[in-house]
């Protein structure tokens, strides 16, 4: 093994200690609230388990609107972990700490991932405080790794894998899903209709296999899922939460929220299209997940953990390193201000009260949107490798009306 490797997975090992080191308060109180908000040691692991009936052996989709509102691949590990962990008094601790040596694992194999994307810049995804500080929080990393190997497989032209991987992304966490409008706009800049077609039915038929068994057997426990999302209203995190917290009432939050992310998908598609080079699925990705999560209904503590590897796999030059470590204090400030508001609602005696809060979650909510506009203008730019772009995007966007009277 490399020498570098093998650094990298020592920065990992130390990082997941770190966590578990920060986490583990909470196994000694058995996720008491507010205890588990005041030491910012709250997981879903422990409070799902017996929530959603795992610790009685029951299948993941089996409860009606009890079951897990999680996509069929991480249902189907939420499950098989409590099937297989030893039963009894100490059953809740012996699942979650099963759950996090996956974790562990996981996030040792991301980062070798991205160190065969981005090499360069692969020390990051282990030194990120705001991941580390989140990693035991839920299942996400299950989907992370598997959306990593189909824009690693992409980008080295392996189409068929990577679709594959992509529509086992999507069923393990849906986010991935929003990857495929740069993908389809890359095929688009190649001039290769058909192999965005091909790559689309691939990631189709994927997402279709392994989910049809489960719909067909327990369709409402499926749904349930997708019904959550859809009528959700402003969450934890969002920028529309901390707007109504600060005395901004905003009335169809679904179609603004709706709108606002048909806005954001329309100016990545100006800024794909008004690249010079055709561009990779890597630098690309970050910019847009990260545009998804600023304008949902909901922004979870735990995003930091998709779109940290995003943006080190994005960053092409020095200079904008200060943008990602300026991205991660501010996701570190949030990660303290959630668990100490949530503190102050459940009971504690001290705790952030909300207007702090919502002005913590939009200083978060800024920090991310100026990651994405130093990775555009980098990307306009050309990075490291001279201009890139027909123009520049203000050119596009203003300019070009000059010709008329």
């Amino acid at each position: 093994m490399q020498k570098s490797a093998r650094a990298l997975i020592a920065l990992a090992i130390l990082a997941s200690i770190i966590s578990f080191a920060k986490f583990n308060h909470c196994t000694s109180t058995n996720w008491s609230t507010p205890d588990q908000y005041i030491h910012a040691c709250y997981s879903d692991i422990p409070a799902l388990y017996g929530e959603r009936g795992l610790n009685k052996g029951d299948w993941a989709y089996s409860n009606g609107d009890a079951s897990v509102e999680y996509p069929v691949v991480t249902g189907a590990i939420m499950w098989a972990i409590a099937k297989v962990i030893p039963a009894g008094d100490d059953a809740l601790q012996n699942y979650y700490y099963a759950n996090i040596a996956f974790l562990a694992l996981l996030f040792i194999f991301i980062a070798l991932v991205v160190a065969k994307i981005r090499p360069e810049f692969a020390y990051l995804t282990p030194l990120a405080p705001a991941a580390i500080a989140s990693l035991y929080i839920n299942w996400d990393l299950w989907a992370i790794i598997s959306m990593l190997g189909a824009i690693y497989w992409f980008d080295r032209k392996k189409l068929d894998i990577s679709a594959l991987a992509l529509g086992l992304s999507i069923s393990t966490k849906f986010m991935p899903i929003f990857l495929l409008l740069p993908i389809l706009f890359i095929f688009l800049r190649r001039n290769q209709i058909s192999g965005a077609v091909r790559y689309l039915l691939l990631t189709t038929a994927t997402f279709a296999a392994i989910n049809l068994p489960v719909y067909l057997t327990t369709p409402e426990g499926w749904l349930r899922f997708y019904q959550l999302n859809l009528s959700r209203g402003s969450d934890w995190g969002s920028i529309w939460y901390a707007l109504t917290a600060l005395g901004v009432n905003l009335a169809n939050l679904n179609y603004l929220s709706i709108l606002v992310l048909l806005a954001a998908f329309a100016a990545i598609t100006i800024y794909i299209l008004e690249l010079r080079n055709v561009p990779s699925l890597a630098s690309l990705s970050f910019i847009v997940l990260a545009a998804v999560m600023v304008a949902s209904k909901v922004y979870s503590p735990q995003y930091v953990l998709w779109l940290t590897p995003l943006a080190v796999i994005a960053l092409v030059d020095k200079r904008d390193l200060h943008a990602f470590w300026i991205w991660q204090g501010a996701e570190v400030i949030y990660h303290v201000a959630i668990w100490q508001h949530l503190a102050s609602v459940t009971g504690a005696k001290f705790g952030l009260p909300l207007y702090g809060y919502a002005l913590i979650a939009l200083l978060r909510i800024a920090a991310t949107i100026y990651l994405i506009a130093v990775l555009v203008r980098r990307g306009l730019a050309g990075g490291t490798q001279g201009p890139a772009a027909h123009r520049s995007l203000r050119e596009f966007l203003f300019d070009s009306a000059s010709a008329y009277p």
